[in-house]
């Protein structure tokens, strides 16, 4: 997958020193908008004033609430997310997952290998973004056939008719009136809670 140069790289590292290494890393392979943020004041503000395409974050040793402060903005700022740390444990590393971060490196803070951690932290948010859409497609359509079943359960109690003839009688009107068939079902539902 070849990345794009023109990606709006943003930096998150209160170390110039080690900023500088990011800075060059992503300079070499090509990258020329990168923005560093030294301070960690008024973070998620400034991050959307600067609305980039890819997040990294350098945090040498961070305490437990920086490392929040992090995931904090991992979660709320759906852009891929890439985390240097020094060391790490266990808690740390499933807590950045959880968070949405999508590479963490431990001791990796190297420039030469910056095309190729942007590229998995990419890849990686690409992934888990689809499967997050595939999620949230199959949760809606479980929610909608719940509707039509119990759609299809007042019709055939109020007008006896059999299953195939209550689901057929909901898709003609939802051809009919150009909507679609689990609008119908909740329009059911709703008249049939009305005259209880």
């Amino acid at each position: 997958m070849s990345i794009d140069p023109s990606l709006k790289i943003v930096i998150v590292d209160e170390s110039p020193l080690r900023a500088a290494i990011l800075i060059d890393g992503l300079r070499e392979a090509g990258f020329t908008q990168v923005t560093h943020i030294e301070s960690t004041d008024n973070l998620l503000a400034r991050i959307y004033s600067i609305d980039p395409d890819v997040i990294l974050i350098d945090l040498a040793n961070p305490s437990r609430d920086v490392l929040e402060q992090m995931f904090q903005v991992s979660r709320v700022v759906k852009r891929p997310v890439g985390m240097f740390v020094d060391q790490s444990d266990s808690a740390s590393i499933q807590a950045s997952v959880d968070a949405g971060v999508s590479a963490y490196i431990v001791d990796g803070l190297k420039k030469e290998r910056m095309k190729y951690i942007l590229d998995l932290c990419i890849s990686r948010f690409n992934s888990f973004s689809r499967l997050q859409d595939e999620l949230e497609r199959t949760k809606t359509a479980l929610e909608d056939r719940k509707v039509i079943e119990r759609a299809k359960g007042i019709l055939m109690k109020a007008k006896d008719l059999s299953e195939d003839e209550a689901y057929t009688l909901m898709r003609n009107t939802a051809m009919k009136e150009k909507k679609k068939i689990v609008e119908i079902a909740q329009s059911i539902i709703t008249a049939s809670e009305i005259f209880k």
